[in-house]
């Protein structure tokens, strides 16, 4: 049964920290920011109603840290936490402890977070629910033998993937089958020390694919897709710039797309908002399902402003266990919109973190120019957590305009003191592929990284 709240607690940093602090004022809601020491004059913690230190900088002695995030909503009297995206937005079991300690976890309950945690068992959730996916093992393999076998089956190159794996952690590719036995091994350490969990599971892999997601919202009843976001723009499985619609879908699979994430999310029981993620065979136009990242995720706002839909404020709002208002029918998606990440890197130096202070900013603004970020002049960026400074977010009536506007946008920032990777956002619009839209989830390394 849902509990009503009327304080909310934040269990993150940074940009996404603050989006969900303005979701929450502009819903009436109080909130409660928790912070590291490193975060102390975080704007996160300048505007919230309330704010409490959870511990040192180091992200497993705070943010990470389950039971001082609970004690911090139960002291507050926050009635809801809401957990962003990393740090304990997937745990199943936090999820968990928040309801036994009466607060409302703001996602999907804590058996489903467990079900589409486990790759392997989404993979079958999938495929019970009629939902493509690639040729692979069926469920885990617990030793290099066992790969192997699957392996041969599938055929090369093949794979590796960590069950409980994200990120691109606990991932690797093996072309030949006398590489399989050290990747493995490599993978499934990688895989024990960032999840706690070292099982693989092997797949068919594909070359030259496109990363494409599908943003759902349920609750409970309805369930809706909000359209797909293309995220092939990657490095080393990191995801560098987003936009909507995807220009590799025709009308055709994109509805199919669409009603395979919605038929997903109605076999296991989903609520909330969350993320079906697949890939793109171009050649066959084929998709298969890949995962379900069960949270909000950073690239949202192209959704937002190609759909009209705030994300966060109808997670918010199904939390508080209200229906949802709108039909799939309501769902259209107008004109196009482009996301680059700005991050505190150096590209030049194979993308290096470049923490320090902030001495010079200025956004970018104007017609069809969003920009959701946490920094501000005289911040210093801690050199503790992801490098994620702000997102770039333009709309245009058609893919053209909105990298025209987004090109504008990176010309207009201003950021001193640090190394960002504006520049390299502008170079990557100026590629003949992206103009094309024929951008690959390899394009990044193969194409634009000078060798090495």
């Amino acid at each position: 049964m849902t509990t009503p709240f009327h304080r909310v607690l934040i269990a993150n940093r940074g940009e996404i920290a603050v989006r969900v602090q303005r979701a929450c004022r502009e819903l009436g809601l109080e909130t409660v920011q928790v912070y590291s020491e490193a975060d102390r004059d975080s704007m996160a913690v300048r505007m919230a109603d309330r704010s409490v230190c959870i511990g040192p900088p180091r992200a497993s002695d705070s943010y990470l840290r389950a039971d001082m995030v609970i004690s911090a909503a139960l002291s507050q009297g926050a009635g809801a936490i809401h957990p962003g995206y990393g740090f304990l937005s997937e745990n199943a079991a936090f999820a968990r402890q928040c309801g036994e300690a009466g607060v409302t976890f703001i996602g999907p309950s804590h058996e489903v977070i467990s079900m589409m945690g486990d790759k392997a068992m989404a993979r079958r959730m999938a495929e019970e629910a009629g939902v493509p996916t690639t040729p692979g093992s069926k469920g885990t393999l617990a030793s290099a033998a066992l790969a192997q076998a699957a392996a041969d089956a599938i055929g090369y190159p093949v794979i590796l993937k960590a069950a409980a794996g994200g990120g691109g952690r606990g991932m690797r590719v093996v072309k030949h089958a006398q590489e399989l036995p050290l990747h493995f091994e490599q993978a499934s350490r990688e895989a024990k020390a960032a999840f706690g969990d070292g099982s693989m599971y092997v797949e068919k892999y594909l070359t030259r694919i496109r990363h494409v997601e599908i943003q759902v919202l349920s609750d409970g009843e309805t369930v809706l897709h909000l359209g797909e976001r293309d995220c092939s723009v990657q490095r080393r499985n990191q995801k560098l710039m987003e936009e909507s619609p995807s220009p590799a879908l025709d009308e055709t699979v994109r509805a199919e797309i669409g009603e395979a994430a919605v038929r997903l999310c109605r076999h296991v029981g989903y609520t909330s908002a969350g993320t079906i993620e697949c890939i793109l065979d171009p050649a066959s136009g084929q998709f298969y399902f890949m995962e379900m990242n069960t949270r909000v995720q950073v690239e949202h706002p192209v959704t937002e402003l190609v759909t009209g839909v705030d994300i966060v404020k109808e997670q918010i709002r199904i939390a508080q266990g209200n229906k949802l208002s709108l039909r799939q029918a309501d769902i259209q998606m107008r004109g196009h919109a482009i996301e680059c990440r700005i991050n505190a890197e150096d590209p030049q130096a194979n993308f290096a973190p470049c923490p320090g202070l902030i001495e010079e900013l200025h956004f970018p603004g104007g017609p069809g120019v969003r920009v959701d970020s946490h920094i501000y002049s005289g911040y210093r960026v801690p050199p503790n957590y992801d490098s994620l400074l702000a997102k770039i977010i333009t709309w245009g009536v058609d893919r053209h305009e909105a990298t025209a506007r987004m090109r504008r946008a990176l010309q207009e920032l201003r950021v001193g003191g640090v190394q960002t990777t504006a520049a390299f956002h502008e170079r990557l619009l100026q590629t003949e592929q992206f103009r094309r839209g024929d951008i690959h989830t390899r394009f990044v390394e193969d194409d634009m990284m000078e060798p090495r």
